[in-house]
């Protein structure tokens, strides 16, 4: 039981963080993210992929819901946003020690914990 109240904490963690991010695209829009993928020379359409992996996959590990999907989704929506906007930071530190892109990593650690063990009993489908 106590398995499944840590999945349960992990994956409301994780599902809610990222579901704040996904909001915010929502409400402002993905511009600054089609930009950065043009810079890169992919097309700016792929901007809306971080409604899937910001949105829906927060929905999905939320719910238990094909929870381990929804943790691959932002997993890639991770990967992205750190060849993106913060590949130079992943050797990095802040002035305080931390590690540039530790929420990133958070996230991406996360969402691989969650893919690997699943979404326990207090799930949808336990998926």
């Amino acid at each position: 039981m106590a398995d499944d109240i840590g999945k349960l904490v992990l994956r409301l963690t994780l599902g809610g963080l990222i579901l704040l991010h996904g909001i915010s695209k929502v409400k402002n829009g993905v511009e600054a993210i089609a930009g950065m993928l043009q810079a890169q020379g992919l097309p700016a359409a792929l901007a809306y992929g971080v409604y899937v992996g910001e949105v829906i996959a927060a929905l999905l590990v939320l719910a238990g819901f094909y929870a381990r999907i929804g943790a691959g989704f932002i997993m890639v929506n991770m990967l992205f946003a750190l060849a993106l906007a913060h590949r130079q930071d992943v050797l990095a530190l802040t002035k305080n020690g931390g590690w540039a892109i530790e929420l990133q990593a958070f996230y991406f650690f996360t969402a691989l914990a969650i893919a690997l063990i699943g979404p326990g009993r207090y799930s949808i489908n336990r998926r």
